[in-house]
């Protein structure tokens, strides 16, 4: 398999083996006019196996809501074809129209246009609410 390197872009990588399309739909990827490689079941010494996505552009979108999806993630920037940053995203202290909330009784069940906003709650337990009625958002 030959896969071209990245000029300037992002690598999205150590992504939980199977996590990878799930990362390719929240971005919209589908909708870049540029080239985007998936690479699933990578192997990996840590991991096991991993997915592995190549965007060969630039992203205006907040990669740290990418922390929630999967919190072991690894973001490199790439300028020039060189590695100018590498990071692990945060959990957001928000997250938006990530997760739904499943409680019927919410406001968002009935008003259909409202956003579906989470707040961090605990850091440590990974622990979101809904904004609206607190309910807890399932893993």
């Amino acid at each position: 398999m030959n896969i071209d390197s990245i000029k300037n872009g992002i690598v999205i990588d150590h992504i939980k083996a199977g996590q990878g399309m799930r990362i390719y739909d929240f971005l919209e990827l589908d909708k870049l006019d540029c080239s985007v490689a998936i690479i699933k079941n990578a192997s990996s010494s840590k991991m096991g196996k991993k997915d592995i996505i190549k965007i060969d552009s630039n992203l205006n979108v907040d990669l740290n809501a990418l922390g929630y999806i999967d919190p072991n993630i690894t973001i490199n920037v790439i300028k020039d074809s060189v590695r100018v940053k590498k990071y692990h995203p945060e959990l957001p202290d928000t997250i938006t129209n990530i997760i739904r909330c499943k409680n019927p009784r919410c406001i968002t069940s009935t008003e259909q246009e409202l956003p579906h906003i989470f707040k961090l709650i605990d850091r440590e337990k990974d622990e979101y609410r809904c904004l609206y009625c607190e309910s807890k958002a399932n893993a």
